[in-house]
């Protein structure tokens, strides 16, 4: 029986640790640590700064999976709160870059002049949505 439990412990790991890589893989695919580097100025950091990536990735699963404690309280949540909209909003446009989402909407809906006004009211619309939603519990 134990058998059984340690190999499906190894299969869970085997495939979590798979899929995380793809994923890491997937997002410096991307170009968003690349990109951030060069905006920043700092290319010759971009190994730590992927690096840094994969290590967020597995200490967030790591106190995800075991239910570890943070006893920093709402500031640090706060902060995580930041970052992690940060992360999730900078992946979206690199991925809507890449597909090239929005040249070909802009010029198809010939509002090409208004790309600052577009791009802007994209983003405080999203920025509402998420505060209505995390503050009225929609």
């Amino acid at each position: 029986m134990w058998a059984a439990q340690v190999l499906l412990a190894v299969i869970g790991i085997s495939a979590g640790m798979a899929v995380a890589a793809g994923l890491f893989s997937f997002i410096v695919e991307l170009g968003v640590i690349a990109d951030f580097a060069d905006r920043t100025h700092t290319g010759e950091k971009i190994l730590f700064y992927e690096d840094c990536v994969a290590l967020g990735g597995i200490v967030g699963n790591i106190i995800y999976v075991f239910h570890i404690g943070v006893p920093l309280g709402t500031a640090l949540l706060a902060v995580f709160g930041l970052f992690a909209g940060i992360f999730v909003g900078c992946w979206a446009m690199a991925l809507a870059e890449i597909l090239n989402v929005f040249p070909v909407f802009m010029r198809r809906a010939r509002i090409v002049r208004y790309l600052t006004a577009f791009v802007i009211s994209m983003a405080l619309g999203k920025g509402i949505g998420a505060c209505l939603f995390f503050f009225r519990g929609w």
